[in-house]
């Protein structure tokens, strides 16, 4: 991507809380327009605190972040968020309107748009999310966790933020679940131009949907490239305690086979296979 792309930059960020806490150290890095990025890192890395920083929940202690070319310490939390958007962990924590629809519209009423603009941004936002309209009166909590979660993202993209995060998007999941939810933010990500950051500990999630990973331990961002180069890089993994997914680590396991060292989904492995056996 070109530089023109960039929509956010972090330099020299710092970050302690009040008790003292160093919870992010010397971070550089840019975000780009249309990625899709894994943030990953063991719980108490930095993940979520680089989260809010970057939608202005928090401001840095030491250093800066620009978004959109604007300085987060000198912007309110209203025009972050219209930039950067945060879908928590558990959709349960941003959910407390009476039904779908007050729910989706909170945020732009809360900005003072008229309701014209509300009613049109909600529809925008249900008819991505693919909300279907037998649920749109309904309370939020009598829906499926799946379901809370795309209202939850919802509400978030009727404010029309650039940047998606999305906190452990396929925790308590199963399998289905979790890889409807990444379809969908794969698709907000190519379809509909967003930018999205996940944070996440599932490696193969991360491996089939992720185009760049940045990890984290101790505060710190200890690998920052695609999620080939970072999975080969195991002496960094084993700092931030995690592992890539066992498919890359049979690939790995033994150079002779001949196997990709990058190798992320079992697709890939297939088609390795048929080459190497043929």
């Amino acid at each position: 991507m070109s530089e023109n792309n960039s929509y956010i930059q972090v330099i020299d960020l710092d970050f302690e809380y009040p008790d003292g806490t160093q919870a992010l150290k010397d971070i550089n890095l840019e975000v780009k327009k249309g990625e899709l990025i894994a943030l990953i890192g063991q719980n108490g890395s930095g993940k979520t605190t680089l989260s809010k920083c970057l939608n202005g929940l928090y401001k840095p202690t030491r250093g800066d972040i620009i978004v959109d070319g604007l300085n987060s310490k000198k912007t309110s939390i209203v025009q972050m968020v219209k930039r950067v958007g945060y879908v928590f962990q558990n959709p349960d924590h941003q959910l407390f309107n009476n039904n779908c629809w007050d729910e989706i519209a909170y945020g732009p009423r809360n900005i003072q748009l008229s309701e014209e603009e509300v009613k049109q941004r909600v529809e925008e936002a249900i008819d991505v999310v693919g909300l279907p309209k037998v649920y749109h009166s309904e309370h939020p909590f009598f829906l499926s966790k799946g379901l809370r979660q795309r209202v939850a993202i919802a509400s978030i993209l009727a404010l029309r933020p650039q940047v998606i995060i999305v906190d452990e998007p396929t925790t308590g999941q199963d399998t289905k679940q979790s890889l409807e939810i990444m379809d969908f933010l794969q698709e907000l990500n190519e379809d509909h131009d967003h930018t999205i950051i996940i944070i996440t500990h599932d490696m193969p999630i991360v491996g089939k949907y992720a185009r760049r990973v940045i990890a984290m331990a101790n505060a710190r961002v200890m690998a920052d490239g695609t999620t080939r180069e970072v999975f080969t890089q195991a002496d960094i993994l084993r700092e931030t305690f995690l592992a890539p997914p066992q498919i890359t680590q049979l690939a790995q396991a033994d150079p002779a086979l001949g196997f990709d060292p990058g190798t992320l989904t079992v697709e890939e492995m297939v088609e390795q296979y048929i080459k190497l056996a043929g």
